[in-house]
């Protein structure tokens, strides 16, 4: 299969464990799921989902670049819109599953500390420290 990325934009090789777990990484942030959710119910614009989430244009604008750039929505422009929709349906249904497993165990994921360190750790404007662990004395340590 043939890639449009620009030749400096691609990785090597990965493995299938790491193409899937890139995968899942998009769907890491709370606003690129919300907007993939609001996609779900189907195509819209920029202004639109900028009403819809609350944030500014440009934050949304961002998090769309990467929900496009992953492969995750397209967009088609509509005069002097874009319209934005999901590329694979199929993301209806893992936001459907996911949302299932969540009300199933919440309690757990809400207290995971391990996820919640690396959520701090990715949230640190120095990033994590070798290893991926936060230093001891800081939120996750």
């Amino acid at each position: 299969m043939t890639s449009n990325l620009p030749a400096a934009a691609t990785r090597p090789a990965l493995d299938r464990p790491e193409v899937i777990a890139t995968f899942f990484h998009g769907l890491s942030d709370p606003t690129r799921v919300r907007i993939l959710e609001l996609l779900a119910g189907g195509p819209m614009t920029v202004t639109e989902i900028v009403g819809a989430v609350g944030l500014a244009q440009g934050r949304v604008s961002s998090h769309l670049s990467c929900l496009r750039w992953c492969g995750y929505v397209e967009a088609t422009v509509e005069g002097r819109y874009n319209r934005y929709r999901l590329v694979d349906e199929r993301v209806r249904d893992i936001l459907r599953l996911g949302e299932a497993i969540v009300h199933d165990n919440a309690d757990r994921l809400t207290s995971c500390l391990v996820l919640a360190t690396e959520l701090d750790a990715e949230g640190d404007e120095g990033g994590a420290p070798p290893g991926g662990l936060p230093a001891a004395g800081t939120r996750g340590g």
